[in-house]
């Protein structure tokens, strides 16, 4: 069995009220009541035939259902989630309005074992936070990724 990676990208901008991270809340049903550990770098699986730069762009396309920004791209290196899976992320600081997202879909049969199959977001919302508040919300691993986005704007 092959290992399971995701890639993603981690848009940052610095306001007056200091550095923001964007972030997506996971959709479906088991996160919709959820907000601590529900919120997520936007980023998708993929296999080994793909590079992971290569799939954390395509995946902010799938995911956000916009183009990837340009910019220098940070390696923010890689976690293991408490599932098992290998993430992978850069930060490119950019700005984008939330409310500009048209976010990618994915089915599953809900409620379980009903036999009906439905239609949820990725993503069904994202929004801009301080890198305190992301600590909070982010999923649990991927809270080391901010702290190396500080580490490296103070270099």
């Amino acid at each position: 069995m092959t290992e399971k990676r995701s890639a993603g990208l981690l848009l940052f901008r610095h306001t007056d009220d200091g550095t923001q991270v964007l972030l997506g809340h996971m959709g479906g049903p088991y996160f919709a009541k959820k907000d601590a550990g529900a919120w997520t770098v936007p980023k998708g699986e993929y296999g080994p035939e793909e590079a992971a730069w290569d799939a954390a762009r395509r995946e902010f396309r799938e995911e956000l259902g916009l183009p990837p920004p340009d910019g220098r791209a940070v390696a923010l290196g890689e976690v293991r989630q408490t599932g098992g899976k290998l993430v992978t992320v850069w930060a490119v600081e950019a700005d984008l309005d939330p409310e500009s997202i048209e976010p990618g879909t994915f089915t599953m049969e809900w409620p379980p074992r009903s036999g009906r199959v439905q239609e949820f977001p990725e993503l069904d919302r994202v929004r801009w936070f301080g890198l305190d508040r992301a600590r909070e919300v982010i999923v649990t691993a991927q809270a080391a990724f901010l702290d190396r986005l500080v580490r490296h704007s103070a270099e």
